[in-house]
């Protein structure tokens, strides 16, 4: 397969200005623009040191494309914050820095597990952006999440050409085109434990999916993590992680394979016996708690949007699981001194 290297996910348009009166520059940040903003440099100042080292351990021509192009967007997004934030004499995050990435250590993951990585990471960023775009009052900074946004789909269609064209993913499942309009009318339609179950519908489904998709990269990833990490407070925390993402996605994968729909396939074989460590221990707890808080979001999604209950059942409790797992993860950071502290309210002492 050959990948499209004229495709540039920075090429994007960019939003006409409708004449109306808008807040610009000369508006001082509100707590929703630093909140975004400082969240979005975060997350991007990780990726920065994990797609670099992706990049010394990659040879599949496609793959690596989609990591520089990846990379190539983190940097733009750090370098348009910075901006912002040294107008406004805003103290810029030190986030991750090459001290937490060492890019001579083995290579720790396949290639073909650096596209499910960037699928994974995309898609976080993506419920980043596109939460912050209604909430965003600043036009400056709303049409920056609005870019974050445009680009990062963008390389995610990239991201899906290259995982289909490789048959590296399963395809989507198929289900019957309804021959007409129908309603619901049995409260049967809610219950699935026991009884009169009906079968899955498209939206339990997809999110079913998407679940399994995402912990199964999640897993793969925790799995290399666990080999290298050194602290055994936070080894012994990733070992709960893969633990308990290990049997979640076992049950998200029942509930579609009773109905003979195949599901996406773990990922732990494209992990090397590597044990030596290319990332230091603060990026990868920060990474999994900040990753695994991002699984609350999702499985809200998931929630608001399955009828059954025992699906809905198994959801809330991997949402408790998660919750637990994030505390404990950032009780161990705070410990260790390796948690920057977001912007924060006013202290009015009252």
């Amino acid at each position: 397969m050959g990948t499209d290297r004229e495709l540039n996910p920075m090429n994007v348009m960019k939003p006409q200005n409708l004449g109306l009166h808008t807040l610009g520059e000369d508006q001082p940040l509100t707590a929703f623009e630093i909140g975004k903003l400082w969240a979005t440099y975060m997350g991007n100042s990780m990726s920065i040191q994990i797609l670099g080292y992706f990049l010394q351990h990659c040879e599949d021509e496609d793959i690596r494309l989609l990591l520089e192009n990846g990379l190539a967007l983190s940097k733009d997004f750090l370098r348009r914050i910075e901006g912002v934030f040294n107008k406004e004499n805003f103290p810029i995050p030190k986030g991750f820095t090459k001290e937490d990435v060492n890019l001579g250590a083995p290579r720790l993951y396949e290639d073909e597990f650096y596209a499910h990585y960037l699928k994974y990471a995309a898609k976080a960023g993506m419920s980043l952006y596109a939460v912050a775009v209604p909430l965003i009052m600043r036009e400056d900074v709303r049409e920056f999440f609005i870019y974050c946004n445009q680009c990062t789909t963008v390389l995610l269609g990239q991201i899906n050409n290259v995982l289909m064209g490789k048959k590296l993913i399963a395809k989507p499942p198929n289900i019957p085109t309804p021959v007409g309009i129908e309603k619901i009318d049995k409260q049967s339609y809610l219950i699935g434990f026991m009884g009169d179950v009906r079968t899955l519908q498209a939206l339990e489904i997809i999110h079913l999916w998407d679940n399994i998709e995402n912990n199964t990269t999640s897993k793969a990833l925790l799995l290399g993590f666990y080999q290298i990490v050194k602290d055994e407070k936070i080894k012994a925390l990733f070992k709960r992680g893969l633990n308990m993402t290990d049997k979640a996605v076992k049950q998200y994968m029942e509930k579609l394979h009773i109905e003979q729909i195949q599901s996406p396939a773990y990922l732990d074989h494209l992990i090397t016996t590597s044990t030596y460590p290319p990332f230091s221990d603060k990026i990868m707890l920060f990474h999994k708690v900040d990753m695994f808080a991002m699984k609350i979001r999702a499985f809200g999604n998931s929630l608001a949007v399955t009828a059954r209950r025992d699906i809905d059942s198994l959801y809330i409790r991997t949402l408790v699981n998660i919750g637990l797992f994030v505390d404990d993860g950032m009780n161990i950071l705070i410990d260790k001194g390796w948690l920057e502290s977001p912007p924060t309210a006013y202290d009015r002492d009252i």
